[in-house]
């Protein structure tokens, strides 16, 4: 279980620490995020406190800054604990750590008087000391849903997709819009089709490089397939029983569909 709310603790013996490498995550040789005596991350200004995991405190660092390193680490991409290595509050976590060095890393300087920033104290942001301008870590909200009709999903590839995968229909919110209607716009971008009910499912923090995912099922209501050829370029209806290649488990587009699918086969049950 995450809490957030916990402040960094001088008692703990042991702590977690994510080093993290460009696109990869350093793991130990059980393929868990290293653990490491407490005392020596505590307060060290290159070991970043970020909140608590199964009450455990939990730190982030970057390879290049990591003094700690025995060598005995072995990085993984990042992309690759999305098969259900990490249980949904440990994902939660790494996504945090993934946004919060990339966030430290992109506003080292004020974007308003463009002056040196630094840590706040107290608060999770970078402050500058010359205007005053506090900058917080940057959260983007995008919409992703599976459009359903009858025993048939719609299910759209990105050219960025692996060979022969297809997932949800997804986009990011437009300043203004709330994210039912960027639901609606995205579909009928992407693929010429309209929505009409539409049920939540629930969220995820998405770290490439700093989403949050918010979940829906759509109902289909008219219109034909009619690809962007931008973002999409391909897309079609699949039966729920002869599915292409989708996302890996862990991901918020895989329980979109499973969901869905677990649904359908409930009915065919005798």
């Amino acid at each position: 279980m995450i809490d957030l709310s916990r402040p960094e603790s001088g008692d703990a013996d042991n702590a977690r620490c994510y080093v993290i490498h460009d696109q990869s995550i350093l793991l130990d040789s059980y393929m868990q995020v290293p653990a490491l005596p407490a005392f020596l991350l505590r307060q060290h200004p290159d070991y970043h406190f970020i909140g608590w995991l199964n009450n455990e405190p939990c730190y982030v660092c970057d390879l290049a800054r990591h003094e700690l390193d025995d060598g005995s680490l072995q990085p993984v991409p990042q992309r690759h604990l999305l098969a259900g290595d990490l249980d949904e509050p440990g994902f939660s976590m790494f996504s945090r750590a993934l946004q919060f060095l990339s966030w430290q890393k992109n506003h080292r300087f004020c974007s308003r008087c463009g002056s040196p920033t630094e840590p706040h104290g107290k608060e999770l942001c970078m402050q500058c000391h010359q205007c005053g301008y506090t900058q917080y870590p940057r959260i983007t909200p995008c919409v992703i849903t599976l459009v359903t009709r009858g025993d048939h999903a719609l299910l759209g590839q990105s050219a960025n997709f692996p060979n022969g995968m297809f997932s949800c229909l997804a986009g990011f919110m437009e300043a203004g819009e709330s994210a039912e209607q960027a639901l609606v716009r995205e579909v009928r971008e992407e693929t010429g089709v309209e929505v009409g009910r539409l049920s939540y499912l629930g969220s995820q923090s998405w770290p490439f490089p700093h989403s949050l995912m918010l979940a829906f099922h759509a109902e289909y209501a008219g219109g034909d397939i009619v690809i962007d050829d931008d973002e999409i370029v391909a897309a079609d209806w699949f039966h729920y029983q002869s599915l292409p290649k989708i996302p890996p488990a862990g991901s918020i587009a895989r329980t979109l569909i499973d969901s869905w699918v677990a649904g359908l086969a409930s009915k065919d049950q005798p």
